[in-house]
């Protein structure tokens, strides 16, 4: 290591500790010192490790944390960056506080934003790339989805020997011949047909004709089994397959993998997706599948992206939405539930969310209404634009309260007339309100 490397780890180590003794949290201003003293750090940070970038729009965090309880089943020392920091300074923050390891190669599991995936290789080599999938999101950001996979191609190709785990039932996915080896995850539950995907979806042309592409089966959005009739273009092969859905709960999901059965405690088919993601990073590293059966059932805390909460009795969920796609499965499975229950929108629109909040037109708010919904409430900066969109899909004016100060929705949910209550926030607002919360008591502390 280098005299500059050396100075810039001390000054980020220092950061570090000070931020989490004194302030209890900094997850990348630690990044931002050490990448000011040292643009190239990572290489020194990251070059005894074995890594696995987790990217793709939606489903990181939780891939990320799934497959981090699935390789412990075998591996001793894994660094992983938990809290969802995914750019270049909080995946160097997250080098930085990580303890001596015995291992000669310690796994790091990282999510990776997208954009920042040539952050990384352009310094590190990873072991493998895990693809989730990708939809329109932060589109001031991204720009169109092949914009977005465009950012992930370009890293990847500094990394041409490192195998890529994708969704293979995403189109996007198999659009580029790769020389990576490439192994694919996908679902096989429903029965064959010949249909296409819904007005308004995205990524449904052929990347070689350009014809719509034909579906055997739509799991949601774009995703499942495609084909084009006019080209031959179709879904690869898939190395492991969900067989079934078994028992699908805002809380829980049971299905079969393989023929094997398993259960993760958290609901919606997106998570379904997520946990197939880690099934296939473990087998790829060697993990049983009775090895991932229970990871999967230790049910283990998973940060901000569809937590519990108990708020003086009431039980909370807190879920990130981001984009029309997740929002719509959130929607989905917030559906299942057979309860009553209080529905709260909070919409932000700062860098992190995404300054363009149009995407929520595209979401199915029309569906609230009909569901077992006893009040509504919307807040956040933005909470004229989630207000008004409530209010064009028809929900009940008499039953909906608006609240911008996000503190102020905290201190209501003790009078909503429901046990259950679901706040729907974006990135910043779903931060801002853990905050409160841990200030309150109600979680131990807000980012890690």
């Amino acid at each position: 290591m280098s005299l500059r490397s050396t100075i810039a780890k001390t000054a980020g180590k220092s950061s570090y500790w000070f931020l989490h003794t004194f302030f209890k949290g900094g997850s990348s201003l630690p990044g931002k010192i050490t990448t000011k003293i040292d643009p190239n750090i990572l290489q020194s940070l990251g070059k005894h490790y074995d890594v696995i970038v987790v990217t793709g729009t939606n489903g990181k965090t939780l891939t990320t944390a799934l497959t981090v309880q699935v390789l412990k089943e075998k591996y001793e020392d894994i660094l992983t960056n938990p809290t969802g920091s995914n750019m270049e300074r909080g995946i160097v923050t997250t080098f930085l506080h990580a303890k001596r390891s015995k291992s000669k190669r310690p796994l790091a599991v990282l999510e990776v934003d997208e954009a920042n995936v040539i952050k990384v290789t352009k310094y590190i080599t990873p072991k493998a790339f895990v693809l989730t999938n990708i939809f329109r999101d932060q589109m001031d950001r991204y720009g169109e989805i092949y914009t977005t996979y465009q950012k992930i191609l370009n890293g990847i190709a500094l990394a041409p020997n490192a195998t890529i785990i994708a969704n293979g039932d995403a189109p996007i996915f198999h659009s580029h011949q790769l020389p990576n080896p490439i192994i694919y995850y996908g679902f096989n539950d429903q029965k064959k047909g010949d249909i296409k995907a819904t007005p308004n979806t995205d990524g449904v042309l052929c990347p070689h004709c350009q014809h719509i592409l034909h579906y055997h089966f739509i799991t949601y959005s774009n995703l499942g089994d495609y084909f084009c009739p006019n080209c031959g273009f179709s879904r690869p092969a898939l190395n492991f397959t969900l067989n079934k859905r078994l028992e699908l709960t805002p809380k829980s999901s049971k299905f079969e993998i393989d023929g094997q059965e398993f259960e993760i405690g958290i609901g919606g088919v997106y998570n379904i997706y997520n946990a197939l993601a880690a099934y296939t990073v473990g087998r790829f590293m060697g993990v049983t599948p009775d090895q991932i059966k229970d990871a999967f059932e230790a049910d283990k805390h998973i940060f901000g992206r569809q937590e519990e909460i108990n708020v003086d009795g009431k039980l909370v969920t807190l879920i990130l939405v981001k984009n029309p796609v997740g929002l719509n499965q959130v929607i989905d499975m917030i559906s299942t539930d057979k309860d009553p229950f209080t529905f709260i929108g909070l919409l932000n629109a700062n860098y992190a969310d995404g300054i363009d909040t149009s995407w929520i037109w595209d979401g199915d708010f029309e569906r609230l209404p009909k569901m077992n919904i006893k009040q509504f409430i919307t807040g956040g900066e933005r909470y004229k634009d989630i207000t008004y969109r409530l209010k064009v899909a028809a929900v009940d004016e008499s039953k909906h309260l608006v609240e911008p100060d996000l503190d102020k929705v905290v201190k209501m949910i003790d009078n909503v007339p429901t046990q259950k209550v679901y706040i729907l926030a974006t990135y910043t607002a779903m931060l801002k309100l853990r905050k409160t919360f841990a200030e309150k008591g109600f979680i131990k502390g807000g980012m890690g």
